[in-house]
């Protein structure tokens, strides 16, 4: 027995409290018995905690008056006698303007006869969310970004509200796990890990909901990362290891590698195994060659043999082989294609923390500078400026007086200064 969480978000999109709903409940009663309710704030709690999952025939019907859906949309299963006339437009939509108040100005569209969601209505919003991932491989995590993808995971949940049939409801639910994502993954750049960790649980309920392997994927992955900022190494290796047993790491090679060994690798390196490391990241690359060419989600397109230099540079840097890092850090660069700015300039923040690390002060200035060219006036992510924060540090502590230092200090207040 688990909390039904799908009530509680359809409750949250509506903006009703326990409270509210049994008050309303008790009106759409009225308007299908002509006698008042009697439905408290306890039976809200108990469809909420997850101890009534078979609700009797009035609540059910009182469930569907109000949230336009019938209640196996609502995370219950209606009684078997339980029969559903057919509703007359007019009168819903009444009882809806007379009921939900506020609720119909805060989710447009309720209440209103509506046609069926279709495949197309899902392939018209997988376009924009492609799109904001397009919009993230060139300048990373902005907060703009981050509410066009909450506002796109609302006009999905919208359609929800509509007449669907069960592969469609599993798309739609995906594309919110896919929005949601987004949304916590501009968080995680922009070192806002709070919000990060909000949205990605938010996700997995929605990934969970979709039933869909990459999507599930995709949020273990996400919620690695944000382990690995936050410095949880515990809980980032967790997560890795729940992508390595994910349906979509066992089922694909290329999500295997994704996945299985490539997060694991990053997570024994923290760890301080860097044999595990180095024997996980091997594997990620023989496990890629096997991949076949397949259709994937658009947000699969940064994962390649470039993406796997990039974090072998990663690794190495940590583990203190710097001139291993630099030779990871050049490959990346030379197959990183142009659009993926934001990926390029986090190769040429490792490829500059590997220079500095051997001695070359001066090639090492010259590569970090280049990395705000790369990036084209557009904003940094925060994860960038700790990266290159980090890179500063290092300059000041290995050649504190060379003019390649003070001429880095004088780019970088320049560069803070325009942010």
């Amino acid at each position: 027995m688990g909390a039904n969480l799908i009530l509680q978000g359809r409750m949250d999109q509506l903006g009703l409290t326990q409270e509210e709903l049994a008050a309303r409940l008790n009106a759409a009663l009225q308007e299908i018995t002509g006698r008042p309710g009697e439905i408290s704030s306890r039976t809200v709690r108990n469809l909420l905690n997850g101890s009534s999952r078979r609700p009797i025939g009035r609540t059910c019907a009182a469930l569907e008056r109000v949230f336009g859906c019938p209640v196996a949309d609502l995370g219950f299963s209606a009684p078997s006698y339980m029969q559903h006339p057919p509703e007359d437009p007019v009168r819903r939509r009444n009882f809806m303007l007379s009921t939900t108040g506020t609720a119909v100005a805060a989710v447009p569209g309720v209440g209103q006869q509506r046609r069926s969601v279709g495949m197309t209505d899902v392939a018209r919003a997988s376009a924009g969310m492609n799109q904001l991932v397009e919009a993230d491989d060139r300048q990373g995590g902005h907060t703009s970004l981050v509410a066009a993808a909450l506002d796109g995971r609302a006009k999905v949940l919208e359609l929800q509200q509509r007449n669907a049939s069960e592969r469609v409801r599993r798309a739609l639910y995906a594309l919110a796990a896919e929005f949601t994502t987004i949304a916590a993954w501009s968080c995680i750049d922009l070192r806002d890990l709070d919000a990060a960790q909000r949205h990605l649980h938010e996700s997995a309920t929605f990934a969970g909901l979709s039933q869909d392997p990459p999507t599930g994927m995709r949020v273990w992955i996400n919620m690695a990362m944000l382990a690995y900022q936050r410095q949880n190494w515990p809980e980032q290796l967790a997560a890795a290891q729940a992508a390595a047993a994910s349906q979509a790491a066992r089922k694909d090679p290329f999500f295997g590698s994704m996945g299985r060994r490539v997060r694991l690798a990053l997570a024994h390196s923290t760890l301080g195994d860097p044999r595990a490391a180095q024997r996980a990241l091997g594997t990620a690359q023989e496990t890629l060659v096997k991949a076949v060419e397949d259709e994937r989600p658009r947000w699969t397109a940064f994962y390649g043999p470039a993406e796997l230099n990039h974090l072998a540079a990663i690794i190495l840097n940590g583990n203190g082989q710097s001139a291993e890092a630099e030779a990871m850090a050049h490959r990346a660069l030379a197959k990183i294609p142009a659009e993926f700015q934001r990926n390029r300039a986090l190769a040429t923040c490792q490829l500059a923390l590997a220079q500095l690390r051997q001695g070359e002060p001066e090639q090492a200035t010259n590569t970090a500078a280049s990395i705000f060219t790369i990036m084209d006036g557009a904003p940094l992510p925060g994860r960038m400026r700790t990266l290159i924060g980090d890179f500063h540090r290092d300059l000041f502590r290995l050649a504190p007086s060379t003019t390649h230092a003070r001429n880095w200090a004088d780019r970088m207040r320049d560069e803070w200064s325009r942010a």
